[in-house]
């Protein structure tokens, strides 16, 4: 039976998000976000393969036997890895260039094959479908706040070039954060920067789940009519 739609939805977002809780794609997730607009451009892409994969793996589960579902699962991934990248080619060039061979990698993303793998070939289409979104919502969300933080830092703005995903219409969005004489901090745009944002991202998750933890554990529950003793010394 699926999970209701609320726990799915938490499991994407906070829960079991791949990348702060299943540690999946790392590689596109500290490559490409040096700034706002690349991890907003491969992160519409994710949610878009993501979703759409599980959506067709669901169709299709009980058509698949089991020796045969994985490779079918990859064959579908692909499919839809190639229409997001045609669409990017189509709409999106210069941002397509950018994040250059991260686009067709999506197919290797273990988030991706791993839902189609565990959920979808598993569950009805309707909470597949909301669990590929989810799950593609939650990885573009880390995406984005991993990109911000090292846009601010290392260049001081933040939603520069955002034309390359928007059109022109957005080219004069980027906000001055920092000021416009900020020199920059270059670790922050390097790959030491992602790897320390994504663990100070990591770390600070930990330490909210911890901290809802604790504060559960204290919870007392009152029960009409008990009576409260009162316990000295040590017992053995």
């Amino acid at each position: 039976m699926a999970a209701p739609y609320g726990e799915i939805s938490r499991n994407g977002l906070w829960n079991n998000n791949p990348a702060l809780v299943q540690l999946l794609g790392l590689c596109p997730l500290l490559a490409v976000t040096g700034s706002v607009v690349n991890a907003i451009g491969l992160g519409l892409a994710t949610i878009g393969v993501l979703t759409c994969s599980n959506l067709a793996v669901s169709l299709v589960r009980r058509q698949m036997p089991d020796t045969v579902r994985l490779p079918a699962s990859v064959m579908i991934i692909a499919t839809f890895v190639t229409c997001a990248e045609l669409l990017m080619k189509a709409f999106t060039y210069e941002l397509y260039l950018v994040l250059g061979i991260f686009i067709p990698l999506i197919v290797t993303n273990c988030t991706i094959l791993g839902r189609a793998d565990a959920f979808a070939s598993k569950n009805p289409v309707l909470p597949s479908l909301v669990d590929g979104f989810m799950m593609g919502l939650g990885f573009t969300a880390v995406l984005v706040a991993i990109g911000a933080v090292r846009e601010i830092l290392g260049q001081g703005t933040l939603f520069a070039d955002m034309d390359l995903l928007l059109g022109p219409a957005a080219a004069d969005w980027a906000i001055p954060v920092l000021g416009a004489d900020y020199p920059g901090f270059l670790v922050a745009v390097l790959p030491p920067g992602a790897f320390l944002v994504a663990g100070l991202l990591i770390a600070a998750k930990n330490a909210i789940d911890a901290g809802i933890e604790r504060r559960r554990s204290q919870q007392v529950r009152i029960v009409p009519g008990a009576k409260r003793v009162r316990v000295t010394g040590k017992i053995s």
